[in-house]
């Protein structure tokens, strides 16, 4: 059997080889199976060759419609078995990797038309699995007991057996329960703070059995951004503590709608610290026998811990549209980490001597270690001049704080970008206004490739924009019947693209008589699991789907999406991440409210026309189109060319 889907010559390139196989492929394999010549296509695979043999860093800016992820799948497969490790595909979410692993994504197009066996394994974020432990708890203790209960019927019957497995079984991913809604399947799924290393249901939880699996592949790994930064985070902690990196060594990274990447890099590189998970780690000590000067430690650290969380209560403020709550980094805040650190340095010097005694368990002493040197890294951050970005947020268990080094980007830089291998950005929005220096600067890529290809689709003919060009909206009621008459355009078969879920409960609860005169049925997101919504949107056509992280990635060609809905314009959130950006910008507005906008803006637009035959209306009800001919200006100049901004219809 070959490796190499074409016949390889030793004395030439191997890329060389590669191209001119991908060349054959888009001039005269897919042709015969119905597909249209994209010149795009062969421009974007041969700066792909430059980028793969210069092992460089590329961003590969392609619009809608020019086949870019058939052409980085094509050499991403080819390079992975040259160089005998495989490819990490990561998407910016799990909606986007299902459009490429579903029966009738690329990855199938690729194995059907090209007769390629491509060994592809998903590696899904820890989030999206249940949690064995959690469900027990549910099932006992929650007011929806009897649902999950249903959810435990479900489960494959070796999980609750101690029989030898005989193969791999995947089961415990989200997409398998659509019917939870996400508060529902938050009560059960993994989350950041479970003690995994000390569960004994380790070795039949879904997620390691997955994990087990996808660390086989010899093609492809498809996994999430979230779950590519994770790996970079937690790279050297888990070599510390013994364990297998999250992704095994590969050849090359492919970040498929690379503008989210800095996104994902913000929730992953962060310390995250709980008091009820500290206080459950460290009273674990306190039922053995061990010396009263350690339980006395421990009673202070715990003193001092549960302080510092009531101080946050106390004095963190919410941030209208953000999960995330300010922290004021004051005096008394300062004062309180401090006495907190001190109090851990003792338990810390403690478990020295304690552990010289052999009176505790091993392996529960290494995780109590390990939490208080996490906590140790976390707070030191506070005494280093410069206060780090941290912000507190509300969780079933208390209030979490989260704390995120200013140096997000040297992390990058050394952990990804400075590694000799490709590394791939692809996307339709990777520029703004040309140039490709606001995401370069945001992630510390110092040197890289770069390229720009247009769609190929005639928008001038097939796609109308409206916008309020002449006085906003009197309020939010007034909006909401605004959205209601675009939707009525197109009778349905619409999508509304909210900044936040504040935006998307409010016009969810102001809509809900005026939804009810409607013979077209509304989903929401949130209500249950977003794939499962995405498919119903898809093949009940007349469907409306009101979304907040649909901006990117979604693929719905045909009727079903003729309308696109544009709440407000998606400015970046008021929270400390992008206050921190702002603070350390010369011109906030130009160089990181303004681009982060256009990006998303893009996206959210380019959800409507996905084929040469599709056609529909974007409506943008943002209120500053209104009130600023600056702004008109700007928003006019990201339409694709031959479309024009008119006047909304609010009636």
């Amino acid at each position: 059997m070959n490796r190499y889907p074409f016949v390889y010559e030793k004395n030439k390139p191997f890329l060389q080889q590669v191209g001119e196989w991908v060349a054959d492929v888009f001039y005269d394999i897919l042709p015969e199976a119905g597909f249209e010549i994209r010149d795009e296509q062969i421009y974007m695979a041969y700066q792909l060759e430059r980028a793969f043999a210069d092992k460089a860093t590329l961003f590969a800016e392609a619009g809608v419609g020019t086949g870019k992820t058939l052409v980085y799948l094509l050499y991403s497969v080819c390079y992975a078995r040259y160089v005998g490790k495989p490819v990490i595909i990561a998407c910016a979410d799990e909606s986007l990797i299902e459009q490429l692993v579903k029966p009738e994504g690329d990855l199938a197009k690729i194995a059907k038309h090209l007769q390629l066996t491509i060994d592809a394994r998903l590696g899904k974020s820890p989030d999206k699995y249940l949690c064995l432990r959690k469900l027990d708890e549910a099932r006992e203790k929650d007011a929806e007991a009897e649902l999950f209960d249903s959810v435990s019927r479900e489960l494959p019957d070796f999980v609750y057996k101690s029989a030898a497995m005989q193969a791999f079984h995947a089961y415990g991913d989200r997409k398998q329960y659509p019917y939870l809604n996400d508060e529902q399947w938050e009560r059960i799924n993994w989350d950041p703070f479970q003690d995994c290393f000390v569960c004994d249901r380790r070795h039949r939880c879904g997620q390691t059995l997955s994990r087990d699996h996808y660390r086989g592949s010899s093609d492809l790994i498809v996994c999430s951004h979230d779950f590519y930064m994770e790996h970079v985070w937690t790279f050297e902690s888990r070599k510390r503590e013994g364990q297998l990196p999250l992704l095994p060594d590969h050849s090359a990274v492919v970040f498929d709608e690379g503008h989210l990447l800095e996104t994902a890099a913000q929730k992953a590189l962060t310390y995250r610290l709980k008091h009820s998970v500290f206080e459950s780690l460290i009273t674990r000590l306190l039922d053995g026998e061990i010396r009263e000067s350690l339980a006395l430690a421990i009673e202070d650290a715990l003193m001092r811990s549960d302080a510092l969380f009531l101080l946050l209560e106390r004095t963190s403020k919410a941030v209208a549209g953000s999960s995330r709550k300010r922290v004021e980094a004051g005096e008394e805040l300062l004062r309180e980490i401090g006495k907190l650190r001190s109090a851990l340095d003792l338990v810390e010097e403690e478990l020295v001597f304690e552990s010289e005694l052999y009176t505790l368990n091993d392996y529960h002493l290494k995780i109590v270690e390990e939490h208080l040197e996490l906590m140790q890294r976390a707070l030191a951050l506070f005494g280093r001049g410069e206060t780090p970005i941290c912000w507190a947020q509300d969780s079933p268990e208390g209030l979490m704080l989260v704390i995120m080094p200013r140096a997000v980007k040297e992390v990058l830089r050394e952990r990804v970008f400075s590694q000799r291998m490709p590394v791939i950005f692809s996307s339709a929005t990777l520029s703004v206004r040309g140039s490709f220096d606001y995401l370069a600067d945001s992630l510390g890529i110092d040197a890289g490739k770069s390229f720009s290809v247009d769609s190929p689709y005639e928008y001038a003919e097939r796609m109308e924009a409206f916008a309020p060009l002449q006085g906003g909206f009197a309020n939010s009621a007034e909006k909401t019947g605004a959205a209601l008459a675009q939707i009525g355009h197109t009778d349905g078969r619409a999508l509304l693209l909210f900044n936040s879920r504040e935006e998307l409960n409010r016009f969810k609860k102001e809509s809900e008589e005026l939804r009810g005169a409607a013979d077209y049925p509304f989903l929401f997101e949130g209500d249950r699991e977003i794939s499962g919504l995405i498919s119903d949107f898809q093949n009940e056509e007349r469907t409306v789907l009101a979304a907040v992280t649909l901006w990117e990635g979604l693929d719905i060609p045909g009727p079903s999406l003729s309308n696109v809905i544009v709440w407000s314009l998606p400015w970046p959130p008021q929270d400390p991440v992008f206050e921190a950006r702002r603070n350390a910008s010369a011109n906030p507005y130009e160089e990181v409210e303004l681009p982060y906008m256009l990006l998303r803006l893009r996206q959210g637009i380019g959800r409507l026309i996905r084929t040469r035959e599709d056609r529909g209306r974007v409506a943008i009800l943002d209120e500053g189109l209104a009130a600023s001919a600056e702004l008109r200006e700007i928003v006019q100049g990201l339409l694709p060319e031959g479309v024009v901004l008119e006047a909304l219809q609010r009636r």
